[in-house]
């Protein structure tokens, strides 16, 4: 008798190399349309709400479930009243070595707010964050407590301590900026943070910006320096606008895209 011949494997290999090949299709095109959607916010303008564009997780018409990374924080839009009561609400202490100084961190930026000392932007990232933990303060009217803003060196310290505990940042470098480039509050992969304040002395014409970076406890950076947003590039969008999500306002008269508005700070 002729023993039968041995099952082929040939379709069964091909079998799964084709299921291998759809596979990889249904990753790019989602990768795709997850990278086109999340770079899609750099054009929005300031005004538009953020909250609706929450980063996305998951595909649903395919059915997988891809990671894209940790959801960033979204900024509140700035107040449309500049002067709108704000709540004194006191998120823990600023320490800045160098000028002396040593503050309440309020939470807020309208200049009710600031007018009590510097203040954090509400939905920026909070100190010690993935993010970006804006702030800002005066330089020459109440406390001016960022009076000496423009004094401070690559390596100084500046020092948040809030409920969650006391982080320390360094400074990366200062930039001067127009005074309506509110994408200084963009969030980046990384755990960054910005004080600003008016530039020149006096004048509400630009903003003097101070980019810095977390550190470990040990000193070493939080963050590889390729990681970080680079120096030179004073705005992250084009059009120096920013992703932003709805504060609840009513749209009355006022600026809605500079926390200082007329007053010099």
């Amino acid at each position: 008798m002729t023993d039968p011949p041995a099952p082929s494997t040939h379709g069964a290999g091909a079998q799964r190399v084709r299921l291998l090949a759809l596979v990889v299709v249904l990753v790019i095109a989602v990768t795709a349309v997850t990278i086109g959607t999340r770079s899609s916010r750099n054009d929005l303008p300031g005004a538009e709400v953020g909250a609706a564009l929450a980063d996305v997780t998951t595909t649903q018409a395919t059915g997988l479930s891809i990671p894209v990374g940790p959801t960033l924080p979204i900024p509140e839009a700035l107040p449309v009243n500049a002067y709108a009561p704000t709540p004194q609400v006191v998120l823990g202490t600023i320490e800045i070595p160098r000028i002396g100084l040593t503050a309440d961190l309020q939470r807020g930026v309208t200049l009710t707010a600031i007018n009590r000392g510097p203040g954090w932007w509400p939905g920026t990232a909070m100190p010690g964050e993935l993010g970006n933990a804006v702030v800002a303060g005066h330089r020459t009217t109440y406390s001016k407590p960022f009076a000496r803003l423009d004094e401070l060196q690559p390596g100084d310290q500046v020092v948040f301590t809030t409920d969650a505990g006391r982080f320390v940042y360094a400074v990366r470098g200062i930039v001067i900026v127009p005074g309506d480039w509110i994408d200084i509050a963009a969030q980046p992969q990384a755990h960054t943070a910005t004080l600003f304040a008016c530039h020149p002395p006096g004048s509400a014409r630009e903003r003097i910006v101070a980019k810095l970076q977390l550190l470990n406890p040990d000193g070493t950076p939080v963050d590889d320096e390729l990681g970080l947003p680079p120096l030179d590039a004073e705005a992250q969008s084009p059009d120096h606008t920013l992703v932003v999500r709805d504060n609840g306002e009513d749209p009355t008269p006022g600026t809605g895209t500079d926390p200082f508005g007329d007053t010099a700070g």
